[in-house]
């Protein structure tokens, strides 16, 4: 299957893929339950011959073309959830629910996936093997790929073999116009929440003598992770870990019993992460202790690193080419994190990323993801649709040749 007929195809339906992007944007839902918005796609998709799958544990569903079909199988991502915030970018079609934002682009992953479908669906006999279409709720901190995964709704169950390949595209708001981007192996990273409580003795602020002040020792112990980073880690080898909130006290005058602290860290090896999380906990532990207080960490796993197989960023880059675009190799994964981890655990494939900001554009002082201010360039969605429709037909027709 040509990849430029796919491109135009994709550009003969943009209109219909950012009339879906503006109607996801104006009504944004969060977690695991947007039934609104998967309302919205399967009615633009109606008149596709899809095979719908949904599950018990959140609103995800997964649309098939060509049930069954002999031949290899390929699964295609795009997230539905939004962010807990309010938008200022003053579009006409900006969410109309306060507190409430599309900030990360899940909107314009969900219409470039939906326009895929329908791209591949009109070439459906030409297709040799299964696409599967993964309309995922709950990215944003709620697991939402696993839960999906657990359903069965991908496969490895009553639905069959899970699929042979998994690709998904990330918009990028400040990164250059229609370039592609992504790296073979670690390209994001596991993101764990960190939470200590401090426990000391409190009584009254003129007389702290008399205490056993959890606030200097919360405050050493912030010090001290950042020291243990960078003396404990490599320096080759990303870590972080960001203290963002720090709360005691409940007057000027009163030293409290307590002090907590919390924050993430980030690592990009499962031996790092749980080399990191051992450390956090010696380290606030015994900080405390030296100070006669006590230290409760707790560590709340979030996603897996995003693992790249290298077969398919190569065979993304070659899309890419064919698509006339270019195709930007990271030298360096980003300490962000994504919960399509969850499928490549599983899943030979790749997550690439896609500069949305406006052709030029100084697109490095562009607002980044996560901002409530946060601009995509409509016209840069159908090559995203072409770009997954023509991984998959390419894949399906020879792997990873």
């Amino acid at each position: 299957m040509p990849t430029e007929a796919l491109l135009e195809d994709s550009r003969a339906i943009a209109d219909r893929i950012v009339s879906l992007r503006r109607a996801i944007h104006a009504e944004p839902e969060l977690g695991l339950e947007t039934p609104r918005t998967l309302a919205k796609v399967k009615a633009e998709l109606a008149d596709l011959p899809l095979e719908w799958r949904e599950g018990a544990s959140c609103t995800g569903a997964v649309a098939v073309l060509n049930p069954g079909k002999a031949g290899r199988s390929v699964l295609l991502r795009g997230d539905m959830d939004a962010l807990p915030m309010d938008e200022r970018t003053g579009l006409d079609f900006a969410s109309t629910i306060p507190g409430r934002m599309h900030a990360c682009g899940h909107d314009t992953h969900t219409a470039m996936l939906a326009g895929a479908a329908r791209v591949l669906a009109a070439r459906a006999g030409e297709l040799p093997g299964e696409v599967r279409f993964m309309f995922q709720p709950g990215e944003e901190g709620f697991h939402g790929a696993r839960f999906m995964l657990e359903d069965g709704l991908l496969g490895g169950g009553e639905h069959g073999p899970l699929p042979d390949a998994a690709f998904a595209i990330h918009i990028m708001p400040n990164a250059p116009h229609g370039t592609i981007g992504g790296r073979a192996g670690t390209l994001l990273a596991a993101a764990d929440m960190i939470d200590i409580v401090v426990g000391g003795r409190g009584g009254h602020a003129s007389m702290p003598h008399d205490t056993r002040d959890p606030v200097p020792v919360a405050c050493e112990i912030v010090l001290a992770l950042q020291t243990m980073v960078t003396r404990r880690f490599d320096a080759a080898e990303a870590v972080v870990v960001t203290v963002t909130q720090l709360d005691a006290g409940s007057a000027h005058n009163i030293v409290p019993d307590t002090a907590r602290l919390s924050g993430t860290m980030r690592t990009l090896t499962p031996g790092a992460r749980a080399a990191v999380q051992a450390d956090i906990r010696r380290v606030a532990e015994n900080i405390a202790a030296a100070h006669d207080c006590a230290a409760e960490v707790t560590i709340t796993e979030g996603f897996p690193p995003t693992i790249n197989d290298p077969r398919a960023v190569d065979l993304a880059e070659r899309t890419a080419h064919a698509l006339g675009g270019a195709f930007l190799r990271l030298e360096h994964p980003i300490m962000g994190a994504e919960d399509f981890s969850y499928v490549l655990e599983k899943v030979p494939g790749a997550m690439c990323f896609l500069g949305v900001a406006e052709e030029g554009a100084d697109w490095k002082n562009c607002c980044s993801i996560h901002s409530s201010r946060m601009m995509v360039d409509e016209s840069v969605l159908p090559r995203g649709t072409a770009f997954l429709a023509a991984c998959a037909s390419q894949f399906l027709a020879a792997g990873w040749a």
